[in-house]
């Protein structure tokens, strides 16, 4: 039986860690501007990224626009995974269709729809000036608000479902007891279906983070070109500095960063959840 689990990992050696390796060595080469990339085996690259205030804003603004994003995803979701979780209509089927939809648009689709949305002369500005809201057209385009609200809504089906999937599964009679025995609704939800819809919770907010940690056409097309986030940066060290030793270097510390906060997320709920 162990035999047939060789062809799978071979094939996740050739097509994942083949290229991480490769990537890594390129990081740890020198740039030139006359030979683009020097051989050798020198740590720069990670020195410079880690030192380098540019850099480091880049990182702290990445990190906290991903875990601003993964609260107010879980915070937006839970109405919204309760009701389809608790939901018994025949319809059902049809609401998590409709649910997984916009997973079936392509980010950038999405984002020029937010653009149109968000635009001096789009849907917004302009419905608020013929209501007599505002009095000149508000500057939504290339801020940190449009970026967010974009990489909500990419990220938001994937934790409505996460968690829906979990509060199905809690029997609906604890709720009842809890109600019988004179908790109030938020009692009962602080109580019961938030501590045993944990592991959902968890879940959610891990793969919501490492969406937001790597978005890119949403921060390049709402956020503009001053806006910068970890894999527009890594994009454009390959692409337009052509600056490959750098973008690999980026690259990694993108992941290390992600594979961190998510290994240290993992840990925390699983030592919660152990001595509960």
């Amino acid at each position: 039986m162990a035999l047939l689990v060789v062809p799978a990992c071979l094939l996740v050696l050739a097509l994942l860690i083949g290229p991480m390796i490769l990537m890594f060595r390129i990081s740890l080469n020198r740039f030139s501007p006359t030979q683009l990339m020097v051989q050798a085996l020198s740590p720069d690259n990670y020195i410079k990224a880690a030192t380098d205030p540019y850099y480091q804003q880049i990182i702290v603004a990445t990190l906290g626009i991903a875990l601003l994003c993964t609260l107010l995803t879980l915070i937006l979701a839970f109405p919204a995974a309760y009701w389809l979780g608790r939901m018994e209509s025949r319809w059902k089927s049809l609401v998590v269709i409709a649910t997984l939809f916009p997973l079936l648009v392509g980010n950038v689709v999405r984002s020029a729809g937010w653009m149109a949305l968000f635009a001096r002369d789009g849907f917004v500005n302009t419905s608020l000036l013929k209501l007599g809201l505002v009095s000149a057209p508000l500057e939504i385009m290339y801020t940190t608000k449009a970026v967010i609200i974009g990489i909500i809504a990419v990220v938001l089906p994937y934790m409505i479902l996460t968690l829906s999937a979990v509060i199905e599964s809690i029997p609906r009679d604890l709720e009842y007891a809890a109600a019988n025995l004179g908790a109030s609704g938020a009692r009962v939800f602080w109580r019961v279906i938030l501590p045993l819809s944990g592991p959902g919770v968890a879940a959610g907010s891990i793969l919501v983070f490492v969406l937001c940690m790597n978005t890119y056409a949403t921060a390049v097309l709402l956020g503009g070109p001053r806006f910068k986030m970890m894999a527009p940066a890594v994009y454009d060290q390959f692409v337009r500095g052509n600056n490959w030793p750098m973008g690999a270097a980026l690259a990694f510390m993108l992941l290390a960063v992600t594979m961190a906060f998510t290994v240290f997320g993992s840990i925390a709920f699983a030592r919660r959840y152990r001595t509960e």
